[in-house]
């Protein structure tokens, strides 16, 4: 079992129980540690069993506490490992997603988004850790990489964020963007216009033009609760869509614990 995908269930619905745990009874390779509706329950089995992932219901209305609560709670323990925090909810309020992402959640699924499924919350799960095992096992050990082999994994993950949000690889701003989170990574300072200009030999304007229609057209035609789900920061209702540099900022932001 050691090389199970272990999984905490934390959630006061009875139903939304049985279709997570049923769907984990089909696959081998994961492992419910345990079902609680109480959040200071959860946070005993996070000490006792430590597991890889914690799905949480923000609000516990049938059991005991809160998301929050636990996330709070959770911040104070010495973990030797922070399992992925993956938060359900039925709440659509967007200073409530804020909060739980500061507060720690990697992941937030709304419950009355069109595709929101048992299998849909096990398999990003999964589907992260993955990404993540496979950063690990391509060098074991960060100290021997090279910086050619971190900036590979870099780009990696910052191509695997834009995917998320539907941003295409076929427009031109998708190259421009993953260098540029890539670069504010390494160097918050940077001077973004005129290193992509260097590398592609093309103008600032261009490059800016090129980055902000692939940024327009994401939050045109993608899926909004795709949008509300990986991209959590908060967007002027006025403009609609994050800028340049708020996009860049977020994604190096969130990524930069990963390398740095």
């Amino acid at each position: 079992m050691s090389n199970c995908f272990s999984i905490l269930l934390v959630e006061d619905n009875t139903e939304e129980c049985e279709e997570i745990k049923k769907y984990i009874d089909t696959l081998d390779h994961v492992r419910l540690t345990e079902i609680t509706n109480n959040s200071a329950e959860a946070i005993a089995s996070i000490k006792r069993d430590l597991p890889n992932a914690v799905i949480l219901d923000l609000e516990l209305h049938y059991g005991g506490g809160d998301g929050l609560l636990f996330l709070t709670s959770l911040k104070q323990l010495n973990l030797k490992r922070i399992p992925y925090i993956l938060i359900t909810t039925n709440n659509p309020s967007k200073i409530i997603h804020r909060a739980a992402r500061e507060a720690g959640a990697d992941f937030i699924f709304t419950k009355f988004q069109s595709d929101y499924s048992a299998r849909r919350v096990i398999e990003h799960l999964l589907q992260v850790h993955q990404l993540t095992a496979s950063l690990s096992l391509s060098d074991p050990s960060p100290l021997a990489e090279s910086p050619q082999q971190q900036e590979r994994k870099m780009i990696q993950q910052v191509q695997h964020e834009l995917n998320l949000i539907g941003i295409s690889p076929k427009v031109v701003g998708y190259k421009y963007l993953t260098d540029a989170i890539v670069l504010t990574i390494q160097q918050t300072d940077a001077n973004l216009y005129r290193a992509l200009g260097e590398k592609y030999k093309k103008s600032d304007a261009s490059i800016q033009r090129a980055m902000q229609n692939a940024i327009n057209r994401t939050w045109r035609i993608s899926d909004p609760d795709d949008l509300l789900t990986y991209y959590t920061a908060r967007i002027s209702s006025e403009k609609g869509c994050p800028t340049i540099m708020e996009f860049i900022f977020y994604y190096a932001t969130k990524l930069r614990n990963l390398f740095i």
